[in-house]
């Protein structure tokens, strides 16, 4: 475009792909409209066509993606095969004669079948219609209720293994591994504040979540027994790629094959069942991948016009401290989260955030200890967007699953919970040894 600089072309590129999703154009084809146009603009047609021709292959050739369709497709098996019903049982024996415990023991249980899920959505799409009838049977109020499994939803992607770091791992070129062992403790923090917010939340509002009747300890032995070779499979895939016997491809291929096997036995997946989880894996992830085709071409057009780079030296040259930088880059994930799902954030956004956050000095880090850590942060700060109106899609799906309860009762009772994200963002940013310590321990 004569008389307009690529790093002009850039920023209006990036305006066109927000206005697009304004107007409710879907982010894959904002991303493929915006980075086409600007890349035809800055380098001319041709090479926009001779890059497009490889721009597929290269991309989908990447070795580390196959384990985005493994990981779905064994959590939506887990989902048909009876798994989440067990875990949801098990938890709750344990803690449901406490006020607020069966909301607590839903919020439990969305860690467990997250950690053999990795997707936030079926997640709270799964734990949902198991565990909403109890919390109706027992009269916890609507907005404890659907807050608590809105939230509870979003350890799916906070828990590994999780789809949403996979991607980021490979947009920043971090060992998929290391960034799982890094995640590990603060999702492990996030339900813990989940199930303090509850109990908090149950004594400020009286009645709100009564406590079920104690249930005895052979009962409590029984949904041990039941629930016992989900925990072994979760520890075979996560433990298998901690201890570095097999990679996260080969430890995904492992849980699918441990989890169909279970569902086979407990003769609780149906053939019908089988084919409707391979139908959704495929949609899932072909949605996931035609997101990624279309991030990839605006960042190549990104590139090819220097803006994330003009935007970081500028960042850099105004001599902002570094934790103003930071939580400047919070605030905008937080706002992004009211109009955008969790992967287009990632996808948007890293090419230009990462670079500003490397060039920072925080706390002493190295590059990958700093890339693992903010990383971790993003995914952090990105789960909250989940459950904040007016696009939490977590929201959406549970209340889609509880049509009587208005959506502002749903807002309202996930206060707590983005109360407790967001202190939990603090401790993450002025502790990121919460993040790294495993990472360093098990290397």
């Amino acid at each position: 475009m004569t008389g307009v600089s690529a790093e002009t072309i850039g920023f209006l590129m990036g305006g066109l792909v927000l206005v697009l999703l304004v107007l409710r154009v879907h982010i894959a084809m904002a991303m493929l409209l915006a980075g086409g146009i600007g890349y035809a603009l800055v380098a001319g047609w041709s090479p926009l066509a001779n890059y497009v021709k490889t721009m597929a292959f290269a991309r989908y050739s990447v070795y580390d993606l196959s384990v985005v369709p493994l990981f779905l497709l064994m959590g939506n098996i887990a989902s048909r095969g009876g798994l989440s019903r067990r875990l949801f049982q098990a938890t709750n024996a344990f803690l449901g004669h406490w006020r607020g415990g069966v909301a607590m023991s839903a919020v439990g249980a969305c860690a467990g079948f997250g950690a053999i899920c990795g997707s936030s959505l079926a997640t709270a799409a799964t734990m949902g219609q198991v565990a909403l009838p109890e919390l109706r049977r027992y009269h916890y109020s609507p907005a404890l209720a659907t807050g608590a499994l809105a939230a509870g939803g979003t350890l799916g992607i906070l828990i590994p293994p999780s789809v949403v770091l996979v991607i980021y791992a490979v947009l920043a070129e971090q060992n998929v591994a290391a960034m799982f062992m890094a995640a590990l403790l603060p999702g492990l923090l996030a339900m813990a504040g989940y199930m303090a917010a509850i109990a908090l939340y149950v004594r400020v509002v009286p009645g709100s979540g009564p406590a079920a009747p104690r249930m005895d300890w052979p009962g409590r032995w029984k949904t041990l027994r039941d629930v016992w070779p989900i925990v072994a499979v979760f520890v075979t895939v996560i433990g298998g790629i901690y201890g570095g016997i097999f990679t996260p491809t080969e430890a995904a291929a492992i849980g699918t094959l441990a989890t169909g096997a279970l569902a086979l036995v407990t003769r609780e997946l149906t053939w019908r069942g089988f084919l409707q989880a391979a139908f959704d894996t495929a949609s899932a992830t072909a949605m996931i991948f035609l997101i990624l085709l279309g991030a990839d071409l605006l960042n190549a057009f990104f590139a090819l016009s220097q803006m994330p780079t003009a935007v970081a030296q500028w960042v850099l040259n105004a001599g902002l401290p570094p934790m103003l930088v930071l939580l400047a880059i919070i605030a905008i994930y937080l706002v992004l989260g009211c109009v955008m799902d969790s992967l287009s954030m990632i996808l948007l956004t890293i090419p230009i955030f990462l670079p500003i956050v490397m060039g920072m000095e925080y706390w002493g880090l190295n590059q990958t200890d700093k890339a693992i850590w903010f990383g971790v942060l993003a995914l952090m700060v990105v789960e909250i967007g989940l459950i904040t109106p007016p696009v939490g899609m977590n929201l959406f799906i549970i209340n889609s699953l509880a049509r009587d309860v208005p959506m502002k009762e749903t807002y309202r009772g996930t206060v707590p919970f983005i109360v407790s994200d967001l202190l939990r963002t603090a401790v993450l940013v002025l502790v990121p040894g919460l993040s790294l310590w495993l990472v360093h321990a098990l290397n």
